[in-house]
């Protein structure tokens, strides 16, 4: 697989597997009606920030990161990603190779911390998978998150030294 810089005609492929893991409800917090339009907005970062695609060798978008500065001014150290692996591509890598990829640029670009906001405590998949990569659960906000089924559930702030 190869993980690239994400272009404007990436769009129509990350866009229909972006709109079902956010309708789904279960994973970010964002409207789950969102907008075509919002949704590239908060996606498509333009530099310095970055937005990636994991492509198969036939060009196939598997998932997509994007990578960017989570706080201003005295914390603007301090980094953050949000990660999308299509569905039907799990369980290939994808998540784990995007993951390292962000890293890999945090360190290059000379953040010194990694922060997710929050990882929801019930997509348990993904939160092994941060802390296999050194992530860890610095707090969880209790109910923090409505889950579609399981109703409210809780919101884990990780972290990770770069």
């Amino acid at each position: 697989m190869l993980i690239r810089t994400a272009t404007d005609e990436d769009w129509p492929a990350i866009w229909p597997f972006l709109r079902q893991i956010v309708a789904a409800g279960e994973t970010y917090t964002l409207p789950r009606d969102i907008s075509e339009e919002f949704a590239r907005e908060i996606w498509m970062l333009p530099p310095p920030n970055r937005t990636v695609v994991a492509v198969d060798p036939d060009g196939t978008v598997l998932g997509s990161a994007k990578m960017n500065r989570n706080h201003m001014g005295p914390a603007s150290h301090v980094a953050s990603a949000s990660f999308m692996v299509a569905p039907g591509h799990g369980g290939r890598g994808v998540g784990r190779a995007l993951g390292e990829y962000a890293l890999d640029w945090a360190r290059a670009e000379g953040y010194r911390f990694m922060q997710f906001n929050a990882v929801v405590e019930t997509n348990t998949r993904a939160v092994a998978l941060w802390q296999s990569l050194g992530f860890e659960i610095m707090t969880t906000l209790p109910e923090a998150f409505l889950h579609p089924t399981k109703g409210y559930v809780g919101l884990h702030i990780m972290y990770q030294r770069l």
